[in-house]
């Protein structure tokens, strides 16, 4: 390959995650029916006529960042399921983990609200194809460590699906919950000192309820604490990698 044809797949390269990093803001903010081709041009600063070019259409754009956005998402996941480390410590590092991309990612949570929508509706073509690329492998992984842990003693005897339930759902009602708890609360939950206590809380709960000797959960629940410090902030706000 020569140094003309390197550098000119490297600007098509560049040319086209400056195209999805911008289709992933304007879909999150207005879903694909209300998204703007001109806009998502605009904002990557190219002509429009490139989107067509790399992504054939709006929909196969909206496709495309949907698979972007999920790739990373699963890749932490992943990360956090590593079988290098205990059942029990691989359940409490992907709730953390899970907390902390609905915090920071919120393009993606966007993305996939809005798509839960559409599937209700019948029109989401997206959501089967992360269902089975993205959320089932990972639901399986879950179910493994589960039954790992329970047959190791590390875990305590219960239905796997019911500590998925309690490993993800706590963190999705936290976060839906938010402005109808700040009407209740004599803080706002949102804060990001209020978002800090309560994701180390959610961790030693966990550390508490799920393990046989507890002792041991509450330790594995400081370690995962301090091995996975809140995502970074800009400004006060907490940073996402698609802001």
């Amino acid at each position: 390959m020569s140094v003309k044809t390197s550098d000119s797949n490297r600007r098509a390269d560049r040319t086209r995650k400056s195209i999805l990093r911008a289709a992933i803001r304007e879909f999150s903010a207005h879903g694909l029916a209300g998204a703007r081709t001109d806009a998502i041009a605009e904002s990557a600063k190219v002509n429009k006529a490139l989107l067509y070019y790399y992504f054939k259409s709006k929909s196969g754009l909206y496709a495309a960042a949907i698979e972007e956005v999920s790739g990373t998402v699963v890749e932490r996941a992943l990360a956090a399921l590593d079988p290098g480390r205990s059942a029990g410590d691989r359940l409490l590092r992907t709730a953390l983990n899970h907390f902390d991309r609905i915090l920071a990612q919120r393009d993606f949570q966007s993305l996939m609200q809005q798509e839960m929508v559409r599937m209700r509706r019948g029109e989401s073509k997206a959501m089967p194809v992360l269902v089975k690329n993205v959320f089932k492998p990972l639901l399986e992984k879950l179910q493994q460590a589960v039954h790992e842990g329970i047959q190791t003693g590390e875990l305590c005897r219960m239905d796997w699906l019911q500590v998925v339930y309690s490993v993800l759902g706590a963190n999705v009602l936290y976060f839906l919950s938010a402005p109808m708890m700040r009407l209740a609360l004599s803080f706002d939950p949102m804060d990001n000192a209020a978002i800090e206590s309560r994701r180390k809380a959610a961790v030693q709960f966990l550390g508490n309820a799920l393990f046989v000797d507890r002792a041991h959960g509450a330790r594995l629940a400081r370690r995962v604490i301090a091995d996975m410090p809140m995502p970074r902030t800009r400004n006060g706000r907490v940073w996402s990698k698609f802001s």
